[in-house]
C-alpha cells in the first residue's frame, strides 16, 4: 500500500508563508509527501510565536497554531533581502518545484521571489501565492487577515444578531484559502508534467469567503430579501438552532421535508404537518421562531444525553455544544484516530496534532512529523545544496542564516 508520504515524493516547496493559509497549503503538501522547506528571519517569523503555549520557556516560546500548521516539514532561516544571500536563494529556486508565499506582489517583489524574478532561475518553476484581496483592483496591495475578508464578504452581517454582527472565532476563510491553494498546485503540477510549463496560481482571502457565501450572494442579488442575522436560528428550514437542555446545549438541524415529519412525530403533534405556514422549509424559516419556542420547551425537560439519543434514534442530525476540552475527550472524536499525540522540545507532554483530515483506500497515512525548531535543518539544507561548513560560518557571520 502507498503511503501519504509518497504520493509528492520528490516535489520541493520552499514555504514562506506566515500565519495560516501559506503555512496550512505548505503543510497538506507536506502530508502528501512533499518535502517542505519553511523558511523563516533569522530570529523567527511572527506566527512562531502567536498564542504560545509555553509563555517564557527559556528555550524558546511556540505557538499552538504553529504546532498545528507545520508538521512534515523542514525548517531554516534566511534574510533574502541581506547582501550576499542572493547565492542561497538562487540555488534555494534552481532545486524547488514550487514556492509558496501568502503576501501582495509588492512583498513578493521586495525579498524577490516574484513569477518574473523566479522564472529568470528556473523556467518551469510553480508560484502559489496568496493576499488578502487579489492582486487587482483597488485593493491589491493592501494587507488583511482572515477578519477582514469576513467582514467584507457579508459573515459578519449575518453571523451574530441584527444589532451585533459578529465574526466566527475559528478562522475558516485562511484555511480555505490554504486548501484552495494546494488544489492550484496539484493542479498546476500535473501541468508541468503534462505541458513542461510552470505558472503562478493565486488565491485570495476575500474570494474564498465569497465563495462559501457564495448561495447567499446568489439569494440577495436574484431577491434582493436583505436577510439580517439570527444568531443560530436558521433562516430556511426549521427546527435548525441551539437549545439549551437540563445540563447544556445541543445544536440540531433539520433541513427537508422527511426530517420535519420525523420532528413532528418526535413531538407528538401532528398540526405541524397540516399547518400552511410550516408547509416547506422556506415557510418553516419564516416562522423558525415558533418552531424553535417548541423544541425549547421539549429540550428543556431532558438531559443532553437523553436529547441527543431521542433525535438519534428519530434520524435528526443534533450535536452537543462541546468545549475544546470536552471535543478533545470526545468518544467520536477518539474514534476517528485524527488526532496523534506529538512531542515538541520545550513544550510539556504530548499535544494533538491533526492530520490530513481525509481518509482514503489505497493510500495509509503515516504519522506527521513534528515541526521544526527555529533553523532546525539550516546546514542540512544549505549542504545539500554544496555549500560547506566554512560556507555556513561565513553567513552566519553575516546575519544571512
Amino acid at each position: 500500500m502507498v503511503t501519504g508520504m509518497d504520493i509528492l515524493k520528490g516535489v520541493r516547496v520552499l514555504d514562506f508563508g506566515r500565519y495560516i493559509a501559506g503555512p496550512f497549503c505548505g503543510a497538506l503538501l507536506g502530508d502528501l509527501g512533499a518535502d517542505v522547506i519553511r523558511i523563516e528571519k533569522i530570529s523567527g517569523s511572527e506566527d512562531r510565536y502567536t498564542t504560545p503555549v509555553n509563555p517564557g520557556h527559556p528555550d524558546g516560546e511556540v505557538g499552538s497554531t504553529f504546532l498545528h500548521l507545520n508538521r512534515n516539514k523542514r525548517g531554516m532561516t534566511l534574510n533574502p533581502k541581506k547582501p550576499g544571500a542572493e547565492v542561497i536563494k538562487q540555488r534555494l529556486i534552481e532545486s524547488a518545484d514550487v514556492v509558496l508565499a501568502n503576501m501582495p506582489q509588492a512583498g513578493l517583489k521586495d525579498i524577490g521571489i516574484d513569477y518574473a524574478a523566479l522564472c529568470l532561475i528556473k523556467p518551469d518553476i510553480i508560484l502559489a501565492s496568496s493576499t488578502a484581496f487579489g492582486a487587482a483592483g483597488p485593493f491589491g496591495e493592501r494587507v488583511g487577515f482572515d477578519g477582514v475578508a469576513q467582514a467584507m464578504s457579508g459573515n459578519l452581517h449575518m453571523t451574530g444578531t441584527a444589532d451585533k454582527p459578529m465574526r466566527n472565532f475559528h478562522p475558516y476563510v485562511d484555511f480555505t484559502t490554504g486548501a484552495l491553494n494546494t488544489i492550484a498546485i496539484l493542479a498546476a503540477i500535473m501541468h508541468r508534467n503534462q505541458t513542461g510549463e510552470g505558472q503562478e496560481v493565486q488565491g485570495a482571502l476575500l474570494a474564498s469567503a465569497l465563495t462559501v457565501a457564495g448561495g447567499t450572494l446568489i439569494e440577495q442579488a436574484i431577491t434582493g430579501i436583505n436577510r439580517v442575522a439570527s444568531g443560530n436560528r436558521g433562516q430556511t428550514a426549521a427546527p435548525s438552532d441551539t437549545f439549551q437542555t437540563q445540563d447544556g446545549w445541543i445544536l440540531v438541524s433539520a433541513i427537508g421535508q422527511p426530517l420535519f415529519e420525523r420532528w413532528a412525530h418526535l413531538m407528538g403533534e401532528e398540526h405541524w404537518l397540516t399547518d400552511p405556514r410550516f408547509a416547506s422549509d422556506a415557510s418553516r424559516g419564516e416562522h423558525a421562531d415558533m418552531i424553535s419556542k417548541r423544541m425549547q420547551a421539549w429540550t428543556i425537560t431532558r438531559t443532553t444525553d437523553k436529547v441527543v439519543s431521542e433525535l438519534d434514534q428519530a434520524r435528526i442530525p443534533c450535536g452537543e455544544v462541546l468545549s475544546p476540552q470536552q471535543a478533545l475527550e470526545h468518544p467520536q472524536v477518539h474514534a476517528m484516530n485524527y488526532l496523534t499525540d506529538i512531542e515538541y522540545p520545550g513544550v510539556e507532554g504530548p499535544y494533538p496534532l491533526p492530520r490530513l483530515p481525509l481518509e482514503f483506500s489505497k493510500i495509509k497515512h503515516v504519522k506527521p512529523k513534528r515541526p521544526p525548531t527555529l533553523s532546525e535543518h539550516t546546514d542540512a539544507i544549505l549542504g545539500e545544496l554544496g555549500f560547506s561548513s566554512e560556507d555556513l560560518a561565513s553567513f552566519r557571520a553575516q546575519r544571512i542564516i
